[in-house]
């Protein structure tokens, strides 16, 4: 289906996008190869075309708002704010709530889907992934989707990496630097490689 894609320039067709995020969102494997992982990288290069052209040059952060918008194909709050450079190898499948901001430096790998909740706070230089290969080197360029749920008033401090299918829960804290492979409880803190509860607030 993607192919196209490549030969013309043209953008992804809306049931393009609506078959990608199916298949993305069921959390079944992508086979390396298949139309779904051609689509996966039809999706990246419409999303480096975008984001060029956003880190490119600054006018205002309402205008960085417009390019999100394009980007993440929805209409976003004006309380959303970001600080570029920004960068994302998919595009299609991040979605966020009212009041989130975004620091400068951030890399979102959303193929899996990324769910951000209100008045979150990511940053900088956050990784989010969202995607696995298979540990079995002969089928290591299959890929592994499962998504990420950042949830309302939580902070990810600066440096923070995001594993694939985490959970962080609501009014947490991940301190600078962390690696978090599991799931955050809600209202607590945590930090290290990988990270671990310090301590539960109040």
């Amino acid at each position: 289906m993607a192919e196209s894609f490549y030969e013309d320039g043209g953008e992804l067709t809306s049931d393009q996008i609506a078959y990608f995020l199916e298949r993305m969102n069921s959390g079944e494997e992508v086979e390396a190869g298949s139309e779904v992982h051609r689509l996966m990288t039809a999706a990246s290069e419409r999303a480096m075309r975008i984001t060029s052209r956003m880190n490119a040059q600054f006018d205002s952060l309402s205008h960085v708002r417009e390019r999100l918008e394009e980007l993440w194909i929805c209409d976003l709050p004006e309380s959303v704010g970001l600080f570029p450079p920004f960068t994302t190898d998919c595009g299609l499948n991040t979605h966020v709530g009212e009041g989130v901001f975004i620091n400068a430096g951030c890399r979102f790998q959303d193929q899996g889907g990324i769910y951000i909740g209100n008045r979150a706070l990511i940053g900088h230089n956050c990784v989010i992934a969202t995607l696995n290969h298979n540990m079995d080197p002969a089928l290591r360029a299959n890929l592994l989707p499962a998504p990420v749920h950042i949830e309302a008033d939580a902070w990810l401090g600066a440096n923070v990496t995001v594993l694939p299918g985490v959970t962080i829960g609501e009014g947490a804290v991940v301190a600078a630097g962390a690696v978090v492979t599991k799931d955050v409880p809600a209202r607590t803190v945590v930090g290290g490689v990988p990270a671990k509860v310090i301590k539960e607030l109040a």
